[in-house]
């Protein structure tokens, strides 16, 4: 400024607002609040010069401030600061020189300056404060409140207090520089091992909404103090919002602020914009208004200014083929950093796995559909039987797409007689599935209207596996059940499957024992067929061997454990309840679970 004071116009001086001197001043981390080291200089100062007043003095924007001063007055003493009106230092800033006054009141750049009435400024000698690329941040200088001629060695004093008092602003800049640096690649060692781990994260579930949940968890707060998560629907319109923060009393306003988003997208929302375009956006400073710009619902406003809105950035998510099928949205609260390229570099990257990831979510939840679909059109309405309750269960693994070969059948032959048989064909996939309803039917076509011995009919089951080359081995049990003096009695046929188990109406339990060989062997084996009898509420139950059967133990230990269960429950209630509760207690199950139980009325 050409002159300071009231009555006078202001020059802006430029130097003071550029951002990266601005920027190497912020590095020093000081502010208008004692430090001893700075302390010290003016102390050497006004020792050195025997002035009153001696000042360390660092220029920003529109203020000055003192890290180190002795003999201010008040209540400048206390404050640490002046604004520019009462600043000389400034002007050391301007001309990147020393600038030495005898008597500033009569020197036409600073004689109307408020420093000399309020701050009793008379004579000045001020040296510059630089940083390694030679910004100048302030300066180091000494007051009198009276005139005074500067001597050659006492500026030669200032001038070497001033470069010692530089090397400690640039020591202080150089540290936090190895801090930031530091911080810097710890964050980025924090985000290649959130990447590397990610695929793996998410690879993890076929299911859409924990995707989701898992990629807000690895985002939030590591790149960002809030996302949020944008899938659309075939149309590109958006289907779902859900996000998370790293402040759970936010929640809930998150929650509100998805939903909304869901229909409150204006035509000038960025992440309209990036589901439209496919090209990210970022905003490295933004607030509020960005918000309204973008939303329609007005209660977006308020429910961002609670969440916190500094800077964000959206990036697609991309399937197969450049699909976009959502948005990620990464937003910092004010005082956190702007996000910048390397934020967007990573972003993008989630974006791809993302859509990776969901991709086969939703793929696999169609192939499920359709899978359930075939499997369940497969399974018989079990007939009514006078005299016999009857309750089946079909269950497959909750993590796996794949049909399966478990099967069930009951059917009532002409003469009133029931026939149910259980089975399991080896492998999960479609063409065990077909398999599965190729023997299905096998066993229906062998058995309907005959009058044969079980075994006889699984001996003819073998034969016409072999002779129509049905490609499997499977395991079944036939049986034959018809009304009895004492019950039901039956016939029944165990073809390398687990055996049935008979639930008395006493609440025993045993294992009805005799396993032959498997079905669709090279060599048909002799088979064996047994008989017992359901007294009047007793219960048969066949199962597969996903109901008892782990990895990591003997399948004997599963069927004990089965055993010890239907003993411990007894056989009171329903069939259905018996075959629900069966169900409930299979922990871990590994494998599909088919269920057929009957009861003697």
């Amino acid at each position: 400024m050409s002159e300071d004071g009231p009555g006078r116009m202001s020059v802006p001086i430029p130097a003071l607002a550029d951002p990266d001197r601005l920027r190497a001043l912020g590095e020093t981390r000081l502010d208008a609040v004692p430090d001893e080291a700075f302390d010290r200089f003016a102390r050497l100062v006004g020792d050195l010069l025997d002035v009153p007043v001696a000042l360390v003095s660092l220029v920003d924007a529109d203020r000055q401030f003192f890290p180190g001063a002795t003999g201010l007055p008040e209540p400048w003493a206390a404050r640490r600061q002046t604004p520019l009106s009462h600043s000389f230092c400034q002007h050391v800033v301007d001309v990147e020189m020393p600038l030495v006054l005898p008597d500033a009141r009569l020197s036409p750049r600073v004689r109307l300056n408020l420093a000399i009435e309020d701050l009793g400024v008379v004579a000045y000698a001020g040296m510059p404060l630089t940083d390694l690329d030679g910004r100048v941040l302030g300066s180091l200088c000494a007051i009198d409140s009276k005139p005074r001629a500067w001597t050659a060695e006492q500026l030669r004093t200032l001038a070497d207090l001033a470069a010692a008092c530089s090397s400690e602003l640039r020591l202080r800049i150089a540290v936090r520089g190895a801090e930031e640096a530091r911080r810097r690649a710890e964050e980025a060692h924090d985000r290649l091992a959130m990447l590397a781990g990610m695929s793996q994260m998410l690879g993890g579930t076929l299911d859409v909404a924990t995707a989701v949940d898992r990629l807000g968890h690895a985002m939030v707060p590591l790149l960002a103090d809030w996302c949020l998560i944008t899938l659309v629907d075939p149309a590109g319109r958006p289907r779902s919002v859900s996000g998370l923060h790293r402040d759970a009393d936010r929640e809930g306003d998150l929650a509100r602020f998805a939903e909304l988003l869901v229909t409150g997208l204006g035509p000038e929302s960025q992440i309209r914009s990036v589901l439209r375009t496919g090209r990210p956006v970022v905003r490295a400073v933004a607030g509020l208004a960005d918000v309204a710009r973008g939303g329609t619902r007005p209660e977006l406003v308020p429910l961002a200014e609670r969440l916190g809105v500094g800077s964000h950035l959206t990036v697609p998510i991309t399937a197969a083929g450049d699909r976009i099928i959502g948005a990620v949205t990464l937003v910092n609260r004010p005082g956190r950093r702007g996000f910048d390229d390397s934020d967007l570099r990573t972003a993008q990257d989630i974006g791809v796995r993302a859509g990776q990831a969901v991709g086969n979510s939703r793929l696999y939840g169609e192939q499920r559909h359709v899978a359930e679909v075939l499997q369940h059109s497969m399974l018989p309405t079990l007939p009514t039987v006078p005299g016999i309750e009857l309750a089946a269960r079909y269950l497959p693994v909750a993590d796996r797409v794949e049909v399966g070969g478990d099967w069930y059948d009951a059917f009532v032959q002409p003469d009133g007689e029931l026939v149910a048989a259980i089975g399991d064909v080896a492998g999960h996939d479609i063409e065990a599935a077909a398999t599965m309803g190729q023997l299905r039917n096998l066993v229906r076509g062998n058995a309907y209207g005959r009058d044969d011995p079980v075994e006889k009919l699984v001996a003819q089951l073998d034969r016409a596996m072999g002779g129509l080359r049905v490609p499997t081995v499977a395991t079944a049990v036939l049986a034959r059940i018809r009304p009895d003096a004492d019950g039901l009695r039956v016939s029944w046929c165990n073809a390398g499957h687990p055996p049935p188990v008979l639930v008395r109406a006493d609440g025993t339990v045993a294992v009805a024992e005799g396993r032959g060989p498997l079905l669709g062997l090279a060599r048909a084996p002799r088979r064996t067929g047994r008989t017992l009898v359901l007294a009047p509420g007793d219960t048969l139950l066949l199962h597969t061997d996903g109901l008892i059967e782990r990895r990591d133990r003997p399948i004997d230990e599963g069927q004990a454990d089965l055993l010890a269960h239907l003993g411990a429950n007894g056989p009171g209630g329903s069939l259905d309840l018996l075959c629900d509760r069966l169900l409930a207690a299979a922990h871990r199950r590994e494998d599909d679970v088919a269920l057929l139980a009957l009861r003697a009325g």
